[in-house]
């Protein structure tokens, strides 16, 4: 089994490097099989002007293309949105590492409803950041997940 916690620190890495930027706070990274990282990312919507490049749609992009996603594990440092959420069921990514559910529960029951294995870590960095973030900014907290 491989070290949720190091491989979550690597996506709220990501997720820093964001609200550094200005940015909304979410960062992903994928991992293959054998733990070795196949790509990382963070939220675009400051960045790129792009409502639809959030943390896990960053990684996936990075990622590229590949012939099945099923044994691959992403660490996402909130709980996706539907979108995210729906491309995860799509490609049938196998494992989804969740860092925040205490911010916005997202998606996990729809997830495992799909056969996806999730674990929740309510990781404590993960939690405080977004909810800096949600303090600091609470028109683009509303503005990434949709608006009011």
């Amino acid at each position: 089994m491989h070290d949720d916690n190091y491989y979550m620190k690597r996506a709220y890495e990501q997720a820093f490097k964001s609200y550094n930027e200005g940015g909304c706070p979410i960062g992903a990274v994928i991992i293959d099989e054998n733990g070795d990282i196949l790509a990382e990312g963070h939220n675009h919507l400051v960045q790129e002007g792009s409502p639809i490049i959030h943390g896990e749609m960053d990684a996936m992009r990075k990622a590229g293309r590949m012939k099945s996603r099923r044994h691959v594990t992403m660490y996402t440092t909130l709980s996706p949105c539907m979108m995210c959420a729906g491309t995860i069921v799509q490609f049938k990514i196998g494992r989804v590492v969740v860092g925040d559910t205490v911010n916005s529960a997202g998606n996990v029951d729809f997830l495992e409803e799909r056969g996806i294995k999730v674990t929740v870590l309510d990781d404590s960095d993960c939690v405080e950041l977004v909810k800096r973030f949600r303090d600091e900014k609470p028109k683009l907290w509303l503005e990434d997940w949709g608006g009011e």
